[in-house]
Order: structure tokens, then sequence, then C-alpha cells
């Protein structure tokens, strides 16, 4: 696989939360996880299913500070 994002973050898929449209699907990615809100389709169309490899890709055009 070869794209423009530099931030690829490789995993295990834990869950697949299937809404009417979209579905949230969570990636362990060595103790952390990220979530994703992607529609249906998509998780048909990569066949995705819990323990399966795959990616988290973030492409983002602004990253927020915060300290307590």
């Amino acid at each position: 696989m070869k794209i423009s994002a530099r931030n690829t973050l490789k995993g295990t898929i834990i869950e697949i939360v299937k809404g009417a449209t979209t579905s949230h699907v969570r990636i362990d990615i060595g103790g952390a996880v990220v979530t994703a809100s992607i529609t249906n389709e998509a998780v048909d169309d990569l066949k995705l299913e819990r323990g399966k490899q795959a990616y988290a890709v973030i492409k983002a055009s602004d990253v927020m500070v915060g300290i307590d």
C-alpha cells in the first residue's frame, strides 16, 4: 500500500460497531486504541473484521495542544 499520508499506525481491529449508516472501527496499536468512523459500505468493501490487521491513517490539517 502506498499513500501520501505520513501518519499511519498499524494495528489489530478489536471491535466494529455498525450503526444505521456509519461504523466505529477500533484499532489497537500496541496498547493505545484509535477509533475511526467510516461508512458501513467501506467496512464491507474492505472486508474488515475483528482480529484483522489494519492501518489507522491520520490526515489532519490542525494539531491542538492542551495542558493540565
